[in-house]
């Protein structure tokens, strides 16, 4: 599948200000993508950047404003910089002239909470090398870890901290699960229903369809694309059999009405939910949109900022199909993007995740995980849509049947 900002390991760079993260970066990319300057302080708010680690592949280096920034506006930069490890595969942790303290102390429990692995540098060790009291505590203390020193000067430390970095990031940032690959075979034919209204962009398909596409092709399937309303013909004309249906959520109710019972039909969304999401928390959480009471609020998470529609699916359409199936007064909140929460997450009922195709597996388990420590319920657009409509067992079926096959060969 090909890599999109969405799919590639994203790779944090932190530290004090003018402790040469920018520099770092400008020797990793092997080009001048940050400002580099002796002012402690040049780069402000969190910077992305994508290119080729040369010998491991495509990433987006994220270059973080000082953890030691002072002053009003510095605390909003360093806020900044604390946040953004909630969007991270790996960190890289900058020290410099053998200073460690609580700053640093910070990041790395920064790092924990989040469950996000990190290398520790030691810049400009041309001017100051690393001490042998500092590094030997700093291995006590971090057991398992490693410490690179790095320079300007010494281009052949870049290639022993691309070898860290492939060492040190999970798999699961840079090698995805396929959205069908266990649901299909080679030869088998998918149906994918792709309405085109008002939400659909001019002259292309959303981003979940593509996928989708791609990954039939990658598992040596056939993928037959139309509209809602040519598969009643296409079902009555022919006498191809779709090993599995894939829908847009919106028209759920037309494509059950239309798929025959004996084949397999989900959606665009929850194949994103298993493929991206915590899949087995939306399976809990979903269900309690029936126990949801008057005065319930609700939070919707889109991944990304877009035009909103009169038809809006996540601001208008599922606000709309879960009050009419609770039939109960709630209220709602939506917030784009990865933008802080309004609130504090146990004022909220339930939260309702969007499938998060412009975002990585990792920002959304760190975007829901805060929700499901606290116990508040969990689910997907999709699978939310499904349940309101009456065809959720359905819609979830392949993804359980396909663990049942699966588990039967362990």
């Amino acid at each position: 599948m090909a890599k999109g900002k969405e799919s590639k390991p994203h790779i944090g760079i932190y530290g004090r200000r003018n402790n040469g993260k920018s520099s770092l970066i400008n020797m990793l990319s092997g080009q001048n993508v940050a400002i580099v300057s002796d002012f402690a302080g040049t780069t402000t708010d969190p910077v992305k950047k994508s290119f080729e680690i040369t010998g491991f592949g495509p990433v987006i280096l994220i270059d973080t404003a000082g953890i030691d920034d002072t002053g009003e506006l510095g605390a909003k930069r360093v806020e900044k910089t604390l946040e953004s490890i909630n969007h991270i595969d790996l960190a890289i942790l900058v020290i410099s002239t053998n200073i460690w303290s609580e700053f640093e102390e910070m990041l790395v429990e920064e790092f924990n909470k989040t469950d996000t692995p990190f290398i520790l540098v030691h810049s400009k060790s041309d001017i100051e090398p690393l001490n042998s009291s500092l590094k030997e505590k700093l291995l006590q203390k971090y057991h398992g870890g490693r410490i690179i020193e790095t320079s300007i000067k010494n281009q052949l430390c870049i290639e022993v901290l691309v070898s860290a970095i492939q060492e040190a990031i999970p798999e699961s940032s840079y090698k995805n699960p396929t959205l069908l690959g266990d649901l299909i075979s080679y030869g088998d034919i998918v149906l994918l229903i792709t309405p085109i209204d008002v939400e659909a962009p001019a002259g292309r398909l959303i981003l979940p369809q593509v996928q989708a596409i791609r990954d039939v092709l990658d598992n040596d399937a056939v993928a037959i694309v139309l509209k809602e309303r040519e598969v009643d013909a296409f079902l009555r004309k022919t006498i191809i059999k779709p090993a599995l249906a894939v829908t847009d959520s919106q028209i759920f109710v037309k494509a059950d009405a239309s798929i025959p019972r004996d084949i397999p039909l989900t959606s665009f969304s929850i194949l994103l939910a298993r493929f991206k999401g915590d899949f087995e928390s939306y399976i809990k959480g979903t269900p309690k949109i029936s126990e949801l009471k008057d005065g319930d609020r609700i939070l919707l998470l889109e991944s990304c900022t877009h035009h909103v529609s009169c038809d809006d699916i996540g601001r208008v359409k599922i606000p709309r199909w879960i009050s009419n199936f609770t039939g109960k007064k709630l209220e709602y909140e939506v917030v784009a993007g990865l933008d802080k929460l309004p609130r504090d997450i146990r004022e909220y009922a339930l939260v309702v995740q969007c499938g998060g195709c412009m975002i990585t597996r990792k920002q959304i388990f760190n975007r829901l995980r805060h929700a499901i420590d606290a116990g508040v319920p969990v689910t997907n657009y999709g699978m939310a849509i499904a349940y309101v409509q009456g065809i959720y067992q359905r819609a979830i079926s392949p993804f359980v049947s396909a663990s049942v096959s699966k588990n039967s060969y362990l």
